[in-house]
């Protein structure tokens, strides 16, 4: 490749994998991803590194775990009255599009944002669209801030940045740029009032009558209550009974959510009937992700793995689907079972496009998986396992485990690590922690994770060594208690 190949990166707001037909569901219509897939690398474990929404943007951005970046939970727009003036998580940092830009790209943010002021652009963005809410409130009537300007947009956000997508698309290969599109749309979501609202999409009909069966139904867990509790102790809010505790088994909301999924799909498909049109296929990387998964009853769960206390990162809130394409290049219907995740995005299109990646003090926890996408041997991966972090709980999972580590206070944790065989529990519903047979296991799992994280860490933001997190946390009450009253939240760190 003479030229450098142009990078469209379509990033979806709370999804699992399972939710997508190419990946074995048989309720839900996605068309257009299951082409893609058949015409790409699937990657069939793939997790995120945190299951909230800014943590993992940011992740995806910098490399970086949130104990090195700071941002470990979502960044709280309805405070964003505190924050200071053009105020932006990531200012300072080597970003995707801060790297890009120096090498020639033109840089385009077109969606939800969630990662600090909507109204100016973060560093490195040439062209800006986004909404006002990081909280997807509706799929309708949002306020955009367009490149300076700024208007009301009555019809569904998935085709409005899907549009916006295009124009852009268009614009620069008309000026014969190569460009990195960052096109994270805010759907399919799953929480109150966005899939609870009256208005139809065009796909609301389809789901009319299903079952909904590829979503088991279970009873409330009882940790999900705990986080709640926790959640209404630590506000100021009068809360009512959360959401969270009352949309597992919603018929409702399941059928609506299985319809955003279907509206990104078509947003999808609009995107490749664009590259193809623009006859720019052969010159795009294309990449489907999305930012976390999303428990939607599993476990007796709705929500993020921070929804309950402690913390859980099964699979639902843990997996998510990707997808790569290179027309020309990647091997069609490829599927691997590695494991990623979509922090190694970071390096993977560094190293796709041949940018150099920085390397900090910490170094970068980020791996690169481009020559995968080129059809070659991967070459040194290291250890095949992937890990996370909640605020207060820790993972790791590897082809055979994933074990939740907790935070210890003087070697010893009162909220109790977890351990399940995935290989013969795949729904990990049996916990083997503390049983004398899997001690062994559980030391050596433990030791990965603590290895993992000495490495990849920075001080100031190591919640469990005393760091403190940018601008937000679930768990203030808890972390005070352990660190003091004057524990706090801050809005940035300075650049080492």
């Amino acid at each position: 490749m003479t030229k450098k190949p142009n990078v469209v990166l379509i990033f979806t707001d709370n999804q699992q994998a399972s939710t997508l037909g190419c990946y074995g569901n048989d309720e839900i219509y996605t068309p257009h991803l299951d082409k893609l897939s058949a015409q790409g690398l699937t990657f069939d474990n793939a997790f995120c590194p945190n299951a909230f929404c800014s943590p993992c943007r940011a992740s995806l951005l910098t490399g970086m775990l949130p104990s090195q970046h700071g941002i470990h939970s979502w960044i709280d727009d309805r405070k964003s009255h505190e924050w200071p003036r053009g105020w932006h998580a990531l200012n300072g940092m080597s970003t995707l599009p801060v790297l890009l830009k120096g090498s020639g790209y033109a840089t385009a943010l077109i969606g939800k944002y969630h990662l600090g002021e909507p109204t100016s652009p973060a560093e490195g963005f040439d062209h800006w669209v986004t909404l006002e809410d990081g909280h997807v409130r509706s799929f309708y009537r949002n306020k955009i801030f367009d490149n300076g300007e700024v208007y009301e947009q009555p019809g569904h956000s998935v085709d409005f940045f899907s549009q916006k997508a295009v124009e852009f698309m268009e614009q620069e290969v008309a000026a014969d740029n190569p460009f990195f599109l960052y096109l994270p749309y805010p759907a399919p979501y799953g929480h109150w009032p966005a899939t609870k609202e009256e208005e139809e999409c065009r796909h609301t009909a389809r789901y009319l009558d299903c079952p909904i069966d590829s979503v088991p139904r279970q009873g409330l867990n009882k940790k999900a209550v705990a986080g709640f509790l926790q959640t209404q102790a630590s506000s100021t809010a009068d809360l009512d009974f959360s959401m969270l505790m009352r949309a597992p088994n919603d018929l409702a909301t399941l059928r609506n959510y299985y319809a955003q999924v279907s509206m990104v799909d078509d947003g999808v498909g609009q995107i490749i009937a664009a590259l193809d049109r623009l006859g720019i296929e052969d010159d795009t990387l294309l990449i489907f992700t999305t930012d976390h998964g999303l428990s939607v009853g599993q476990h007796g769960f709705w929500g993020h793995g921070g929804s309950c206390f402690p913390s859980n990162l099964h699979r639902s809130a843990h997996s998510i689907p990707l997808i790569v394409r290179h027309k020309g290049v990647t091997n069609e219907g490829q599927r691997s079972p590695l494991m990623v995740s979509n922090m190694d995005l970071y390096s993977t299109i560094l190293d796709y496009v041949g940018v150099a990646r920085p390397d900090s003090v910490d170094g970068l926890p980020s791996r690169s998986i481009a020559s995968m996408i080129r059809g070659d041997d991967l070459g040194d991966w290291g250890d095949d396992a992937v890990y996370s972090e909640q605020e207060e709980t820790r993972v790791v999972r590897t082809p055979k485990w994933v074990y939740f580590s907790r935070f210890k206070q003087d070697g010893a944790t009162e909220l109790g690590n977890e351990l399940y065989d995935i290989e013969n529990d795949p729904l990990e519903t049996t916990d083997l922690s503390g049983k004398k047979e899997f001690a062994a296991v559980e030391a050596k799992l433990m030791g990965m994770i603590e290895a993992f994280f000495a490495q990849f860490v920075r001080q100031e933001a190591d919640l469990w060594t005393g760091g403190v997190p940018v601008q937000n946390t679930i768990r203030p009450q808890f972390w005070r208690e352990i660190w003091g009253d004057d524990w706090a939240p801050v809005y940035s760190y300075n650049d080492e």
